[in-house]
């Protein structure tokens, strides 16, 4: 246990803040061993800012294809949509061939070369997101995390210009 004056807390719902004065050691902080997670697909076009997820128990071809579908109806008719993807297995899965053959007049799947993930534009949300919804702060259960996620990404329902600037659209 902490004293008050080496480690002070501000609470915020069941979310908890902790600084530590910089001279004090780093403490330890016990949690319970789990391995909870929950996947979320997302995109962001480039051209208004509009931010589309999903939340997804697991990411499988199954699991992208029903995403790509919900893409999909967010499109901008006539416009011609390219997702750039980095080379999970999924993204490649033999599943998605009926779906991608129904609409290659107007869906392209642009992949990265590898071990380059950085060169997503989506993976700059998932960093705001982490600073905006998760840095720092303590979540006692999986749908707590999920909900501070979720708050995060509702303010960008809309399309808007920090996604647009973020992902580097000028």
């Amino acid at each position: 246990m902490w004293s008050e004056d080496e480690c002070h807390f501000q609470r915020h719902g069941t979310r908890c803040r902790m600084w530590i004065p910089p001279e004090e050691s780093d403490p330890v902080v016990l949690h319970a061993p789990t391995r909870e997670s929950i996947s979320c697909f997302g995109a962001v076009n480039l051209h208004t800012g509009m931010f589309v997820r999903t939340f997804s128990p697991i990411f499988n071809a199954a699991t992208f294809e029903a995403f790509l579908r919900g893409l999909l109806r967010c499109r901008s008719h006539p416009k011609r949509m390219v997702v750039v993807l980095d080379n999970a297995r999924y993204h490649h899965a033999k599943l998605l061939r009926p779906l991608l053959s129904e609409h290659r007049r107007h869906l392209e799947l642009l992949f990265l070369p590898p071990y380059s993930p950085q060169l997503a534009p989506i993976e700059r949300v998932w960093k705001l997101t982490r600073r905006l919804a998760t840095h720092n702060l303590y979540f006692g259960s999986l749908e707590e995390l999920t909900a501070a996620v979720d708050r995060c990404f509702d303010q960008w329902r809309e399309p808007n210009p920090v996604l647009r600037r973020l992902c580097g659209i000028i």
